[in-house]
This record gives structure tokens, sequence and C-alpha cells, in this order.
């Protein structure tokens, strides 16, 4: 019985040194490789190895940016992400990185946060540059106003999927904001919503924000200096397509995908004063398989007329 005690205590021993080695790394060693891991991958593993290991993920050079866009990005949307808790969580990671930042952080891409890490990025980050926040039902005109008169740095921004946002938040960061050139408002699929019923609150896809022309006067009178602007499924019409060709003249891509109320028509007369745009995608019109179930009821051109608006379709 001896033996089996002697193996194990060897097996112990040795996993014990290799421990050891690793917190015995100098910081300079260990920064460079904390560096090398994504947030997440710092968050779940490396300050969980231990003390030493925790105490350097807090050093200030590792927290110039916060990414989570490749996390989100890796699958479908999950239920639980909309959850209060699940918010909670995400404030929590950004507030604490903002901290350890001391002032450094010059990129957000996040999701699923709200006005409260986003306040607090405000006050602590003076640098920041790039704000993505896409999917935060509880971000809202109240932080966008304090990141207005507080990042002036700020060059590109998403608020793509965020109902709480309105013309005026776009007006304020317009006017405080000079360098900014990308700009994202992409929303759901309001055409046929069956491709986010799973994942995204069934509320929270029929709320998509209707006052499209005032965002996107907003745009053009406050925005100039865009060269990438992106708003999928906003609802345009013809007259906020002209407003936003008339003041933001250094366009260079422009995405119009699921525009229902824009006609190639006023695509093509207002983009003609665009001499910088490289690429325009333009809405791709067609009729969902789920509203055939309803053509009976309806009637085949009823149809057309109360779900597409017959503006839709002029040439």
């Amino acid at each position: 019985m001896s033996e089996p005690n002697d193996g194990g205590t060897t097996a112990v021993a040795k996993e014990e040194e290799i421990a050891a080695d690793w917190a015995d790394l100098t910081r300079e060693c260990l920064l460079n490789v904390l560096s090398r891991l994504s947030v997440e991958d710092r968050w779940r593993g490396a300050m969980l190895v231990c003390k030493s290991w925790l105490a350097a993920s807090t050093d200030s050079s590792l927290h110039t940016a916060f990414d989570l866009d490749a996390r989100f990005d890796s699958g479908p949307d999950f239920p639980r992400w909309w959850s209060p808790e699940f918010e909670r969580r995400i404030d929590s990671m950004l507030r604490s990185a903002i901290t350890w930042s001391d002032g450094t952080l010059v990129v957000i891409r996040t999701r699923h946060c709200s006005d409260r890490s986003i306040n607090f990025a405000a006050e602590r980050c003076p640098k920041l540059e790039i704000l993505s926040v896409q999917s935060s039902p509880n971000v809202t005109d109240a932080s966008m106003a304090r990141i207005a008169s507080n990042c002036s740095q700020l060059r590109e921004l998403d608020l793509s999927y965020c109902h709480e946002i309105s013309h005026e938040a776009l007006a304020l960061v317009g006017r405080n904001c000079p360098n900014l050139t990308t700009l994202k408002r992409n929303f759901y699929n309001y055409l046929d919503s069956s491709q986010h019923q799973r994942s995204v609150p069934n509320e929270y896809l029929m709320a998509c924000p209707l006052e499209a022309d005032s965002e996107a006067a907003a745009i053009g009178k406050f925005m100039p200096g865009l060269k990438h602007l992106e708003l999928r499924f906003l609802r345009l019409t013809g007259k906020g397509i002209a407003s936003i060709c008339e003041g933001c003249s250094n366009l260079e891509f422009l995405d119009l995908s699921g525009c229902a109320n824009v006609s190639g028509r006023d695509i093509a007369n207002s983009t003609l004063r665009l001499k910088n745009l490289k690429q325009v995608k333009k809405p791709n019109f067609y009729i969902p398989r789920s509203l055939f179930a309803h053509t009976e009821r309806y009637g085949h051109w009823n149809l057309y007329d109360e779900r597409f608006q017959t503006d839709v379709f002029r040439i």
C-alpha cells in the first residue's frame, strides 16, 4: 500500500513545483503572457491561477481595450443574455476594467450592458475612441449625453439594436465628437423576425424605433465627417436618405440593407453627390415565407400594401 501513496505524493509535489514556477515569473514576463490572452481568457482562466497572476491581471497596460465581441459573435444569441443578471455581470466586468485601466481605456466593445457602466466609462475614460454597445436595452440617451460631453476623441460608435437611443443623443455625439468617422445603427429584421425569435425577446423585436428620419436628419446635420455608415432595417424614407447624403459628403460605405421604405430612385438621386462613395448596400426586397400564411385572409395585393408599403416598389 505504500507504493501508491509514494506515487501520489510525488505527483502532488510535481504539480506544486510547476505551479510555483508559474507563480515566480517576473512581472514583465507575466504581463507579456497575459497580454496575449483575450479578455474572456484572462477573466475565466489567468485571474484564477494564483494571487500573483490575479494582481498582474489588473495592470493598467492590459486594459487599454475591453473587447467581448469575439465571444458574442462565436455563436447564436442566448435568451439568458437578455436577463437582468447577465446585464449586471457585464456591467461589473466593464466597471472593473475601467477602474484597472486608470484612464487609458480607448476601446469598448461589448453587448447587454447598461447606463451604469457606460456612465462610469464617460467619467473615467476621456481617451475613449471606440464604443460598441450592441443589443443593450438599458443604454439610453442619458449615458450617451455623458459620453458626448466627456469623450470627444470618439471616432467609432455602434448603437445597433439599442432602442432607448434617440435622435437627440445622436445630435449630441455629433456636436461634441468631431473625429467620428464610423456609425453603426442597425436593427433586427422586422420584416421577418422568425430568425431571432428563439434568442431575442419578442417584445423587443417588435419595438423598433419609428423616428428613423429624425435620426437621419441628426446624422446628416451633426456628423459631416462620417465615412462608414450602417443603417440596416432602419425605417427610413427617401427624405431621410437625402438628409444623410446632403450632410455626410465624405461617405465611402453606406449600408441600407432592409430599409424597405427606400426606393432605388431615392438612393440613386441622393448618392449622386457622394464623390467618395465606394459601396452601397441596397435594400433587398422580398416577401418573407412566414407571411404567406396570411394571403388568404388579406388577399395578395393587400398583403403587399399592409406589410411592405407600396412606396417600396417605386422604380
